[in-house]
């Protein structure tokens, strides 16, 4: 796989990871994956202010992880990117997944 990847786009994927990886940030994107949010429903759903969510946005955008779309005098943000929708699908997947089958078979091991 590596070898169909440039340096730039490797220094780009590392980017959206370290994005991804802020718990503010992944309850955003996820609070846009099923539907468009607004700046304020995305802010309550959270719980945090309207100025952080807007702050945590443009950064995700700038990633190319959201993307807006005006309505009136509201901006709806929503995952549009096939590619990372079904990775935050499939990742959300495998987090909600019963832990207890994977227990039962050994093949989760709990750390020290």
């Amino acid at each position: 796989m590596r070898g169909r990847i440039g340096d730039d786009q490797v220094v780009e994927l590392a980017e959206m990871f370290r994005l991804m990886s802020d718990p503010t940030r992944l309850s955003i994107i996820l609070a846009c994956l099923d539907a468009p949010a607004a700046v304020g429903e995305m802010a309550e759903r959270i719980g945090i202010s309207g100025s952080l969510v807007s702050h945590h946005l443009r950064l995700l955008r700038a990633a190319r992880l959201l993307q807006a779309d005006r309505r009136g005098r509201q901006v709806f943000y929503a995952v549009m990117d096939q590619h990372v929708r079904s990775m935050l699908t499939d990742m959300v997947d495998h987090v909600t997944e019963d832990g207890a089958e994977g227990e039962a078979e050994g093949e989760v091991a709990s750390p020290g």
